[in-house]
């Protein structure tokens, strides 16, 4: 994962009020929950270490997305490229696109720590 992708997911998750820090072997996790589904995922920050956690864009990039940090979140692997593969092709305006942009974005607006 390149390093700026990294920072960003980092940041997502120190943003996240589902997210705490862990301490095991020797190693400080972030440790929380996906967006979309509440699995539990973590995120290493150890840059060297794998992160099985991946960024999401709320709004996809493809239409208009930024790195914001209202418009990121933590989701676990399956459920991140599964939404790119049904939604992010979409046409802008996808009463589908919408609907999931929307709960998502109010999921984050609840997670967000003060």
């Amino acid at each position: 994962m390149a390093g700026r992708t990294r920072r960003l997911l980092r940041a997502a998750a120190e943003s996240d009020v589902t997210f705490e820090r862990v301490e095991s072997r020797g190693r400080t996790y972030l440790v929380g929950k996906c967006i979309h589904c509440s699995t539990q995922v973590t995120v290493p920050l150890d840059v060297d270490e794998p992160a099985h956690a991946t960024l999401e864009h709320i709004v996809p990039r493809s239409h208009g997305g930024t790195d914001g940090l209202d418009n990121l979140a933590v989701a676990c692997k399956r459920c991140n490229h599964g939404k790119g593969r049904r939604l992010d092709r979409r046409r802008p305006g996808d009463e589908t696109l919408t609907r999931v942009i929307e709960t998502l974005r109010a999921r984050r607006r609840e997670r967000l720590r003060p």
